[in-house]
């Protein structure tokens, strides 16, 4: 039997959980197809990207896992790295807010009430605030509507001040986007649904949420919802690419044009290399994709999908440097605030394995969708940002022992109103005029990591099924 080429295009984690599960499936089933991965840079692993330095260990990217989502676990478990699994300490996180820091009210849902006295008793939001938000109530339910933004959803149901003070900071903290712009039906349609069922998302999360049971003593967990690895996340990359085929990886390969050609596809080279393939799956940002499929109108439709750009800043400090400190794990900033950082974590108390003893490492970030400008900055100039900010809230004397800033450009794809239909529009058009070429990765369907290990697992049973 004739055997089929199936390349992938991207070395994140997307495109290795393809390879990985694509390979294993191949060998479980023998199968005749050979798989090649292409990356274009000098590196595996994307975002996933970790520094070590003096004892500290420094997440450049994303710094843990939802533990509730299953595919990265499984993934951690089948490359051996089950016993570096590591859970966030749980802790009280705060935000800033009206001038001063608050702690997140108890019992929030992404940022919608569950209880009401702590957001009663809360200093984040005025009585007016407070009172508007209590419209959730009696309001009645919105009309049908294919989708809209966050943020005119929520203020229709909670008013501005908690979608400015609460919702707006978690949610940026994720998607470092506009509130105003980002898609309710991508991101959170299950909001829409309770709105549409309930009514009310208070009455909505309080029926749909399990209660505790009565007789149950509460004993407050010391594991918050996060899990990471003990070495850094960057170890499952270099674990995933083990145990990739010897030979079947490249880095330093950045493909400039894919087309189709007499039944196969071909992929065209920076260096003017060529390869043909049976089946191509794309895990790049939607940007890189749209320029390697450059021929074909329907991926034009990415034009009016932007990207932002974010630093990660991360610095070292002795404890005794930080004159005010504030037990929790970290905290968010209102996009009312006068703050440029937009959240810090103090990962020494959120993950204590990574920061030597007596030691403080605060991660923050820079470039709010309307200052992509700081990204830019000067790593002093950044500094100075971040320790302004700092200072008003931590009191912090010092200049970092060291610090590590990273700038992920156009790194943060944006799911604005209207993203499910692009999607499902450019699926339709490269299973019709491209068939054998998937989509998959963080500008798709969902942009934590477990997300995009779902993408792979799928992009590989789509592979299957149409070499078959």
């Amino acid at each position: 039997m004739e055997k089929k080429k199936v390349v992938i295009i991207g070395g994140g984690i997307t495109g290795l959980a393809t390879a990985y599960y694509l390979q294993k499936e191949i060998k479980e089933q023998a199968l005749p197809i050979e798989v090649n991965l292409f990356e274009a840079s000098d590196r595996f692993g994307g975002v996933i990207q970790t520094a070590k330095k003096d004892g500290f260990i420094i997440e450049k990217g994303p710094d843990s896992i939802l533990a509730r989502k299953a595919s990265a676990l499984k993934l951690i478990k089948e490359v051996g790295l089950e016993d570096k699994v590591v859970s966030n300490t749980a802790g009280k996180s705060y935000i800033y807010a009206r001038g001063r820091i608050h702690s997140m009210p108890e019992g929030a849902f992404m940022g919608i009430p569950t209880q009401v006295t702590p957001f009663a008793l809360s200093g984040l939001f005025s009585p007016l605030g407070k009172l508007r938000a209590a419209g959730d109530f009696i309001l009645p339910r919105g009309k049908e509507k294919s989708d809209q933004s966050l943020g005119e959803f929520f203020r229709r149901r909670l008013g501005n001040e908690i979608v400015d003070n609460l919702i707006d900071p978690l949610l940026s903290g994720i998607y470092a986007g506009d509130i105003d712009r980002l898609s309710l039906m991508s991101l959170f349609p299950m909001f829409y649904q309770m709105e549409q069922k309930h009514r009310s998302l208070v009455f909505g999360l309080k029926k749909t949420m399990p209660a505790p049971p009565k007789s149950a003593k509460k004993i407050p967990s010391k594991k918050g919802m996060f899990i990471s690895l003990s070495t850094g996340l960057e170890a499952l990359v270099d674990e995933v690419v083990k145990r990739l085929d010897e030979g079947t990886v490249r880095k330093g390969s950045p493909v400039d044009k894919i087309i189709k050609e007499q039944g196969s596809y071909k992929i065209t080279f920076a260096d003017g290399r060529v390869e043909s393939a049976d089946s191509v799956v794309i895990t790049t940002e939607h940007i890189h994709a749209q320029k390697m499929l450059s021929d074909y109108p329907f991926m034009d439709t990415f034009d009016d999908m932007p990207s932002y750009s974010v630093a990660n800043v991360a610095m070292a400090f002795p404890k005794s440097a930080i004159k005010q400190d504030i037990e929790g794990t970290g905290f968010l900033v209102s996009r009312n605030s006068d703050f440029r950082i937009t959240a810090c974590t103090w990962t020494h108390k959120k993950w204590p394995g990574t920061t030597p003893k007596d030691m403080a490492l605060l991660r923050c970030y820079v470039g709010k969708p309307d200052d992509q400008a700081a990204v830019d900055l000067s790593d002093e100039e950044i500094i100075n940002i971040a320790l302004r900010d700092l200072n008003k809230t931590m009191n912090i004397t010092e200049k970092p022992m060291f610090h590590v800033i990273t700038r992920w450009k156009k790194a943060m794809p944006q799911y604005n109103v209207g993203h499910l239909e692009r999607i499902k529009n450019v699926k339709e058009s490269l299973a019709k005029e491209l068939p054998g070429v998937f989509l998959a990765g963080g500008s798709y369907e969902g942009v934590g990591i477990p997300d995009c290990i779902d993408q792979g697992e799928a992009a590989v049973k789509k592979v299957l099924a149409f070499l078959k």
